[in-house]
């Protein structure tokens, strides 16, 4: 496990698939389509801080758990109505990983789980995506 003072630079993030509504305020306009997809990030806590277990709250089998927490949850952040969401992907590099998974190992009990590896599975599946810049790039 990491000590504090061989902290290093971690990056991850979740991606999801949003569809957002745009209202026009003014009654004498409409949209032709008033719906668009985008792609939306949201940091991940670092592992052992406040809120790096949130995966737990989102996801299971690397799908949404909650559709309609998903939408107020973006509705909220993006200041805009969304319709849908949808769980893509979890962006990681390898040092963030290394200690997601030692926190991870460190409370097992809690995930009721007997490894670290079925932890991952039961959460993100296969949407765990490692050492990949896409997704990364703040």
């Amino acid at each position: 496990m990491r000590g504090e003072s061989e902290r290093i630079a971690m990056r991850a993030r979740y991606a999801f698939r949003v569809t957002i509504r745009l209202e026009p305020v003014a009654a004498d306009c409409s949209l032709e389509d008033p719906t668009v997809e985008r792609r939306c990030f949201l940091e991940a806590a670092e592992p052992g801080t406040d809120g790096w277990r949130r995966f737990r709250e989102l996801l299971w089998r690397g799908e949404l758990t909650d559709a309609a927490y998903g939408r107020a949850l973006f509705t909220e952040k993006l200041g805009l109505p969304v319709e849908d969401v949808e769980f893509r992907a979890f962006y990681t590099d390898e040092e963030y990983l290394e200690a997601l998974e030692d926190e991870i190992e460190a409370n097992l009990e809690s995930f009721k789980a007997e490894s670290v590896t079925e932890v991952l599975s039961k959460y993100f599946a296969s949407s765990l995506e490692v050492g990949v810049d896409h997704g990364l790039e703040m």
